[in-house]
């Protein structure tokens, strides 16, 4: 592929290999991805891949980052471009259309994303804030409820939860997440 060649010409080996690695790792689920956004188009699909890849190469802290955190990015820029250009087409052929579709469909890609992220940066927390975060937040339990079932005192349970939930922003922005 281009970008293996790219990385080999204008950077040292290890880049090269992480590039390599890179592409081995999520090139084939991100084109399966890219090619259904694409309306099966397959050369916008591999066009969109190679596009993605080579920001990666040109954005190298993302790709110290961990599994998930880097498939999100990957995934996360692979589908800004297809809107990107989907916007650009759009503008330059738009037309008025008389009859709408009859039912839309949520796109659950942002969705997916956030929960991959969510998940890696709740296993970056220690075990007691994971717990608060767990059982108040994602069991909705109350207060009480989570200090029964931690078997902790409720004046615990609230201000974990608060150390927890400052803990779980930092996490996030050390990923690269923003609001």
């Amino acid at each position: 592929m281009i970008l293996g060649a790219m990385a080999l010409s204008g950077s040292s080996e290890t880049e090269a290999q992480l590039v390599r690695a890179l592409h081995d790792e999520h090139a084939s689920a991100l084109w399966r991805f890219v090619l259904r956004l694409t309306g099966g188009d397959r050369a916008k699909a591999e066009d969109v891949v190679q596009e993605t890849m080579l920001r990666a190469w040109r954005t190298p802290d993302v790709l110290a980052g961990t599994h998930a955190a880097v498939r999100a990015w990957l995934f996360t820029v692979a589908r800004r471009l297809v809107i990107d250009d989907w916007r650009s087409a759009w503008r330059r052929h738009e037309r008025a259309e008389a009859n709408l579709p009859q039912q839309s469909v949520d796109d659950q890609t942002d969705r997916v994303l956030q929960t991959w992220l969510v998940a890696d940066a709740l296993d970056r927390l220690s075990t007691a804030h994971r717990q608060v975060i767990v059982e108040c937040f994602f069991r909705r339990h109350s207060v009480a409820e989570a200090a029964a079932v931690l078997g902790i005192p409720e004046g615990t349970v609230k201000s974990r939860t608060h150390y927890a939930l400052r803990a779980l922003r930092l996490t996030m922005e050390e990923m690269g997440v923003t609001e």
